[in-house]
């Protein structure tokens, strides 16, 4: 999907389960102007879409800018996409999207020619761009949040793979006897190494009697225990906390020996919501890495966390409008 270099500013949005973040930015990486708002996915596909546009066009509008001159608008969406007709095929965040022809909708709407694209590979796209991996050709991004995905840069281009669905680094099995995934297969990287999977530990342990004092930071409601509230109670030196982190990046250790091995970038950046532990889960994943890959790519690359955090998506979906040689 070639394109042409952008002059005017992008409409860059990140659709989530949860909430919708839209910016208008320049193509040097600029945020002009952002909005959030819920995404409110219970209400249907046609309502998120209206909110999406509705969003867009408040931006032009403060902007005082005509939508013609508005380079591009893209949309980066957790799920499976399909680039080149811009539809979302499926999403675990946005019930009912089966077949969602979200880039037509859009430019029927909006007038502004539009592209759609997962939002994972998004991120490596911004973080290739704007962040942590700028200069870098070979990179892999990994998010590691509720579910773990990610998106892979080979000689400064997104690799998207035959269909377009590339990147699904989650669902590689590291353990064949292990948990049932919610993708249908056991033992993914996702159902191990996700903030899910350090929740549900963290759950389990205390119900079986561990003391800890997770519990206590989640006051007493061990249904609300997440990720946030173990790295809370890790970093005041709660051994139980610790363990779990120290489990969960064991098995994100693992994931990323496979793609060393397998792909052997100069850099694996790790964002997301557990990205957001920084040294506490890459101290311990970097380890395995050392131990276990080959020596000369272990010895090279280097795994970091994310530089955009949250705005990776919004960046991407910016760097996918605007740069002509990295089509999907």
């Amino acid at each position: 999907m070639a394109q042409s270099p952008a002059s005017g500013p992008v409409l860059a949005v990140d659709l989530g389960g949860s909430k919708i973040v839209t910016a208008l930015v320049s193509p040097v990486g600029e945020i002009l102007f952002r909005e959030y708002m819920p995404t409110l996915a219970e209400e249907g596909a046609p309502a998120v879409i209206r909110r999406i546009v509705s969003s867009a066009t408040n931006l032009v509008t403060n902007a005082q800018i005509n939508a013609s001159s508005i380079s591009g608008m893209a949309v980066a969406a957790a799920g499976a996409i399909d680039p080149d007709k811009g539809v979302v095929t499926d999403s675990p965040n946005l019930p009912g999207w089966h077949n969602i022809p979200l880039k037509d909708e859009i430019e029927k709407a909006m007038g502004v020619r539009t592209f759609v694209i997962n939002d994972a590979t998004a991120a490596a796209l911004g973080e290739h761009r704007f962040g942590a991996g700028r200069g870098v050709r070979n990179l892999i991004y990994l998010t590691v949040s509720t579910g773990i995905g990610g998106g892979i840069i080979i000689d400064d281009r997104l690799y998207s793979g035959a269909s377009g669905s590339a990147g699904e680094l989650g669902h590689m099995t590291i353990d064949v006897n292990g948990p049932r995934c919610a993708c249908g297969n056991t033992g993914c990287l996702e159902v191990l190494a996700s903030g899910k999977a350090v929740a549900r530990e963290a759950q389990r342990l205390i119900g079986q009697g561990t003391k800890t004092i997770i519990r206590e930071i989640a006051e007493g409601h061990v249904q609300y225990v997440t990720a946030q509230t173990v790295a809370t109670a890790a970093n005041r030196g709660d051994p139980v906390a610790l363990s779990i982190i120290t489990k969960a990046a064991t098995y994100l250790g693992i994931g990323l020996v496979n793609m060393v091995n397998i792909f052997n970038p100069e850099m694996i950046i790790v964002g997301g919501g557990m990205g957001k532990m920084g040294e506490l889960l890459l101290q311990p994943a970097r380890q395995v890495v050392a131990e276990r890959a080959f020596q000369y790519p272990a010895s090279i690359v280097r795994i970091v966390s994310s530089e955009l955090g949250d705005n990776s998506g919004v960046f991407g979906a910016v760097a996918f409008v605007t740069d002509p040689g990295r089509p999907l």
